[in-house]
């Protein structure tokens, strides 16, 4: 599995000590004070390339739109699933380079804040727009029609490039000329821009409720505080209490993996209940009177993994219906860090739906008439037991190997 590592220089927001982040990382633990926080955007992460151009030259920061994430595409009778990590320039002009290339992921970025030198340009290609160029690309050579297409796990981000404008225009990350031509026509005046303002915030790592330190991996979206049993996610300001439960399980190498349970309203479709979704899915099985009475739940991971083991978990959890003894603790044992939000689960759930259909040939096309309305949602933990590299969850049919999950907290 291939993986791109945005890194990062900043400052710890306490001491102003050096620290070297990478993309994934929200939660700072600083080697100096050993002050945690937790780092969070106003709206997006903004990031700026490092120069080398000469003294006193002007510089010119070009926006480029950057994606990372999963698509899956239902198409014919299956779902395809494809990791896309692509770069896009924002302000539609043929003067600057259409993409970054591999740029972001070799060079070590900064934050843009507002005391950086130069002027930021805006974009001008909306995020819309630069998602259906995406549609476009990766959906060119698919077999028609496509039902339904859904990104997942996505990770959007704005990485400034510097240029600077001599007799010709600068890349002024290799100090070299971008084309042989003079820059005629360009009036970098007709572009909106200026200083930039700073999105990056900090959040200190403190319980809400007692005021205890809250822990996490660098890379999870939920912290936990062992002192009151709670669990938080980070909003732009605060954190907000997570609703979560789990499946306690007695022995040991036993790792716990994060879970969304998700209560849907599905219009379009007949889905409310455990007998329901034997019937949509055309399940090898007799429908039963108190089935009935088992409201439908869909199941999504709350962890990156492959797109293809992260539908297939999706799927055979779904299908389960679980209906275990839940109970509102913290697991005893080990956790995987939550890394995958809530809003992207919500973003897969016709996915879900679509890879229990059966036949597919003939229900993928009521994708399109399907509405999904997500109305509630607890996170739970399940325990899968580790054998040498194997993770397993015998109960519900469920097995990975653990170094593809390490693996894919990158994608």
């Amino acid at each position: 599995m291939q993986q791109t590592r945005l890194q990062i220089e900043h400052q710890c927001p306490q001491c102003g000590g050096p620290i070297t982040l990478e993309e994934t990382d929200h939660l700072i633990d600083c080697e100096f004070c050993k002050v945690k926080s937790f780092l969070v955007a106003r709206d997006l992460f903004r990031y700026m390339l490092p120069h080398k151009a000469p003294e006193n030259r002007e510089l010119v920061y070009v926006p480029y739109w950057r994606f990372k994430g999963m698509l899956f595409s239902c198409i014919e009778d299956e779902i395809r699933q494809k990791i896309i990590d692509v770069s896009h320039q924002g302000l539609e002009s043929g003067h600057f380079p259409a993409s970054l290339g591999l740029r972001s992921q070799t060079l070590k970025l900064r934050f843009v804040t507002s005391e950086a030198e130069g002027r930021f340009l805006s974009p001008r290609l909306p995020y819309d727009k630069f998602l259906e160029i995406i549609e476009h690309r990766f959906s060119e050579f698919l077999p028609k029609p496509i039902y339904h297409q859904s990104f997942i796990g996505e990770s959007l981000s704005q990485i400034f490039a510097p240029f600077y404008i001599d007799s010709k225009i600068y890349d002024a990350v290799l100090n070299r000329p971008v084309s042989q031509e003079p820059p005629e026509g360009l009036d970098l005046q007709s572009f909106d821009g200026g200083r930039p303002k700073s999105d990056v915030q900090f959040l200190p790592a403190l319980c809400p409720d007692c005021g205890w330190d809250l822990d996490g991996s660098r890379d999870s979206l939920v912290l936990t505080c062992r002192n009151c049993k709670s669990a938080w996610q980070a909003g732009k300001k605060e954190y907000t209490r997570l609703k979560f439960a789990c499946m306690p399980e007695d022995g040991k190498n036993i790792l716990y993996l994060p879970f969304y349970r998700i209560r849907a309203e599905v219009e379009g479709m007949t889905l409310e209940s455990y007998a329901d979704m034997v019937k949509v899915g055309n399940l090898p099985k007799v429908v039963q009177a108190a089935w009935k009475d088992i409201p439908f739940r869909f199941w999504f991971p709350a962890f990156k993994v492959r797109p293809e083991d992260l539908l297939r978990f999706s799927k055979y959890l779904t299908l389960s219906q679980p209906q275990n003894e839940f109970v509102s603790t913290l697991p005893g044992g080990p956790m995987q860090p939550v890394t995958l939000p809530v809003k992207e689960a919500v973003e897969g759930l016709k996915t879900t739906l679509a890879s229990f259909l059966k036949p597919p040939g003939l229900m993928f096309p009521k994708l399109s008439g399907v509405q999904i309305t997500p109305k509630s949602y607890v996170m739970i933990y399940l325990p899968f037991h580790l054998k040498g590299n194997e993770l397993s969850q015998p109960a519900f049919n469920l097995r990975i190997n653990r170094n593809l999950l390490t693996f894919a907290r990158n994608l």
